[in-house]
């Protein structure tokens, strides 16, 4: 069983020639909406992949978080442990994608700032059970520790988006993984070796076409990423996470776990939408034996 606790997001989704520069407006070639928010996710990646997983997290009492509940259950996660508010709507972000491929989002967390330590405490058991936990920071700080201080098994940090951690939280965790950017902000360097300082295990270090670099003390191993025609990077990271959890929590060396991540990472850009091109496990299979 994997358990994630995070974030649940309604996206709203603009493809566009280029990017606006500040104070330009564009004009968007089309526009749809999709589920979104890192914690479900990579709690759908995980799903479509074969683990069995179960999302802690909130949703407003509105339409939207009702069309993310249905889209859960499509999947097939356990959405008994997503609790439902009426003081915050659910959480929106608004994305903006490029014919690169590359993006800008925009997010109001709505809900998703009011996951708490009373969500962790109903979710003990699933916590203490899970064989991996898989985290983010689309929810507030302190609930990510309390979560990580609640996990009897592995604990896995997606530290996006970017910001400095507490040490309670690094000492909790056994992998941790970031791009280039959210290395910066945790080792000051964004070159893999820098995880070499961070107080955790082991670091996994995404890199876009690059492929991911797995750092445990001062050894780097890079593995590097397919050739695909990106459409949008949207959800690619999320597709390397869900995909690293399921490989975990069948019991995956690291090796083989993060070669899977890194083309489940690589499929999930050749649509448009966070979750429209991630591997269901038989797509996995067939890419990786190409």
């Amino acid at each position: 069983m994997i358990a994630v606790v995070g974030s649940v997001n309604r996206d709203l989704v603009m493809i566009c020639d280029a990017l606006p520069l500040p104070g330009e407006t564009v004009l968007a070639s089309g526009h749809f909406e999709s589920p979104g928010g890192k914690g479900a996710n990579q709690a759908v990646a995980a799903a479509r992949l074969g683990a069995q997983v179960a999302l802690v997290g909130r949703i407003g009492d509105d339409d939207a978080g009702r069309m993310l509940v249905e889209a859960f259950e499509e999947d097939g996660v356990d959405v008994s442990l997503i609790a439902v508010t009426g003081s915050a709507p659910t959480g929106l972000a608004v994305i903006t994608v490029d014919r690169a491929g590359e993006n800008t989002i925009v997010g109001s967390p709505g809900a998703n700032l009011l996951v708490d330590s009373a969500d962790i405490a109903d979710a003990g058991s699933l916590l203490r059970a899970a064989s991996v936990t898989l985290l983010q920071l689309e929810i507030p700080l302190p609930t990510v520790t309390d979560a990580a201080n609640a996990a009897g098994g592995t604990v896995m940090l997606n530290a996006a988006p970017a910001r400095p951690l507490p040490d309670e939280l690094l000492e909790a965790v056994d992998v941790l993984v970031v791009n280039r950017a959210e290395l910066e902000t945790l080792a000051g360097d964004g070159d893999p070796a820098a995880a070499a300082q961070l107080s955790v295990p082991t670091t996994v270090v995404t890199m876009g076409a690059d492929g991911a670099a797995v750092v445990t003390g001062d050894v780097v191993a890079v593995f590097p990423a397919p050739e695909v025609d990106v459409v949008d990077t949207t959800g690619a990271g999320d597709a390397f996470c869900g995909a690293l959890a399921a490989a975990f929590a069948v019991g995956m060396e690291m090796s083989d776990a993060v070669s899977r991540a890194v083309v489940a990472g690589a499929l999930a850009t050749t649509a448009f939408g966070a979750r429209s091109a991630m591997p269901m496990a038989e797509e996995l299979e067939a890419a990786l034996d190409r």
